[in-house]
């Protein structure tokens, strides 16, 4: 079988490219035995990502998905690498506001298939 170290060999994280835009992505282990693609070398203040896409670091150096809300102002976390890619399309973070974003295309392009209204006979006095 072997020599048995001391502590077990635990698989080590690392760096690869990104198949999509060839930048370096860190693969980090979760508490779900699982392993994430994260941004390397980027660590935003946790308030300014949403909650289902906080990487927050532990001190083993496995990361979990942190949603608590609102988080310490002071808090930093990690993000996917899919955020940042510039290859890859970015994903609904806020579906309302996906919706929203929809609607205002067709209220602007309804908008624009209008005839414009016709000038007045008579101008006002502008003086």
């Amino acid at each position: 079988m072997g020599v048995l170290e001391e502590k077990p060999r635990r698989l080590g994280g690392g760096q690869s490219r990104c198949p999509y835009c060839g930048l370096l992505q860190e693969r980090v282990a979760t508490l779900d035995q699982d392993w994430v693609l994260l941004e390397p070398d980027m660590k935003p203040l946790a308030h300014t990502v949403p909650a289902e896409h906080r990487w927050i670091e532990l001190s083993d150096g496995r990361v979990t998905v942190y949603g608590v809300c609102p988080p310490d102002q002071s808090q930093r976390c990690r993000i996917d690498h899919r955020l940042a890619c510039p290859a890859q399309p970015l994903p609904d973070l806020w579906p309302w506001l996906t919706s929203l974003r929809g609607e205002n295309a067709r209220r602007a392009k309804r908008q624009d298939d209008q005839e414009p209204p016709p000038p007045p006979e008579e101008w006002p006095d502008a003086g």
